[in-house]
């Protein structure tokens, strides 16, 4: 055997990878990074590299939604890869045209053209686009507290001025006027004959897990059906069962309007519902932890936008379009949304009967839960990671997120609760 034919091999006494030192090494910086390496998960538990083991309430930002590696999703990913990775959108695919269907078939009635992407923010910047070009108009409204992504065109619709003032006059914010969330006058003044689109999160995540109400919502969809404007709900985060519903919006439309299996509003009170968008910008759970984004639409917004007005290259791509499928027949199947709703009730319940001064409020809807403390949550976000093996996330300096995959089992609930409970009592 020559040299070139030797087969590679490595020295059993090699010293294993530093990970975290090669991530830090090498990553961009941006991220505040965790001084644990994880490399394994299954359903809601993850694994760090010394075989720790973590009850995983971050959930990718709420990605995980079907559970962590979930077998359905793992199982198509694999059958897909085998046959087709790539195709662009300009050709037809089997598997693409499998999942609009599937995705369509959950989706709010009237919604059923849809741009592919790749992620969240991706969504956001195709949904401005169509909105100008339904409305020919310019401006939009946002909430104050909401969040729409960070690339320059969704951060013009992102209230926290932290994010947009290190790129000052790049961020074209001066078309966008920010009103308080419920706060129906400010809607009503900012909803003006030039304004595009309306913008709004149904439960703001970034902002303190903070739900809406069905009034402020009814009224945004009233107002802009009035002065011709659009109404698109962010969906990205509240998306796919998060919160005891298919969609977070299906919590505010009216009771008689809601189908018998509650995935869908059947407007069967009224031909204009009452909160039923004229988009969604949806991401996040979609496809089982794949990479994917979309912005779903009424045929009337998507007949606006002239062909090659927008595009992606890898948005549509067949392997995440395969686990989309299996994820959401995975989501109908297992009925994820009243898991959500159920164990999200349970969950609150618990962390309200916590007795601790330091709570200042428990809210949420769904597995979608924040818990307002009176004083900064980072501490008590680091002390459940390190001292409780419990994965957990900030909304806010006084927020303590919990955005667990959705297949969390009670018993792992009462662990989450029981040591939340821990480390609010000890000292700090």
């Amino acid at each position: 055997m020559t040299t070139t034919d030797q087969p590679t091999t490595t020295d059993q006494h090699e010293a294993p990878k530093n990970w975290l030192e090669l991530e830090q090494r090498y990553d961009s910086g941006v991220y505040h990074k965790h001084q644990v390496v994880m490399t394994r998960a299954e359903g809601a538990t993850v694994w760090d590299s010394t075989g720790r083991e973590y009850i995983d309430c971050v959930g990718g930002y709420g990605v995980a939604n079907v559970g962590h590696s979930n077998p359905d999703v793992v199982a198509a990913i694999r059958e897909q890869a085998g046959n087709l990775i790539v195709m662009p959108q300009t050709l037809p695919n089997d598997k693409r045209a499998e999942f609009l269907e599937e995705l369509v078939s959950v989706l709010p009635q009237g919604l059923d053209r849809v741009f592919l992407c790749n992620s969240g923010t991706e969504a956001v910047e195709a949904a401005k686009k169509f909105a100008i070009t339904a409305t020919g108009r310019t401006r939009f409204v946002s909430m104050k507290r909401g969040f729409s992504g960070r690339t320059l065109g969704a951060l013009a619709l992102t209230w926290e001025p932290k994010y947009r003032e290190p790129f000052g006059a790049a961020v074209d914010n001066e078309h966008v006027t920010f009103v308080q969330y419920g706060n129906i006058e400010e809607l009503r003044a900012a909803i003006t004959d030039d304004v595009a689109a309306v913008i709004m999160e149904p439960v703001q995540g970034e902002g303190g897990v903070r739900p809406g109400t069905a009034e402020f919502v009814r009224e945004a969809r009233r107002l802009t059906r009035e002065k011709g404007a659009l109404l698109i709900m962010d969906e990205i985060q509240t998306g796919f069962c998060r919160t005891g519903k298919m969609f977070a919006t299906e919590h505010f439309c009216a009771e008689q309007c809601q189908n018998a299996d509650g995935i869908r509003c059947g407007c069967k009170v009224d031909e204009q519902c009452q909160v039923v968008p004229d988009g969604m910008t949806l991401a996040k759970a979609m496809a089982g932890g794949v990479p994917i984004g979309a912005f779903a639409m009424s045929a009337e917004v998507a007949d606006k936008m002239p062909a090659g007005g927008h595009g992606t290259t890898f948005g549509g791509n067949p392997l995440a379009m395969a686990a989309g499928v299996a994820a959401i027949r995975f989501m109908k199947r297992e009925e994820l949304a009243k898991q959500a709703a159920d164990k999200g009730a349970y969950f609150m319940e618990k962390l309200r009967a916590i007795k601790s001064s330091k709570i200042r409020e428990v809210r949420g809807l769904g597995l979608m839960i924040g818990v307002e403390l009176k004083e900064k949550s980072a501490p008590y976000i680091a002390a459940l990671e390190h001292d409780e093996a419990i994965l957990t996330l900030q909304a806010t300096p006084l927020v303590v997120r919990f955005l667990p995959p959705l297949t969390i089992s009670r018993e792992q609930i009462d662990r989450v609760v029981e040591a939340f409970e821990r480390v609010l009592t000890a000292e700090q």
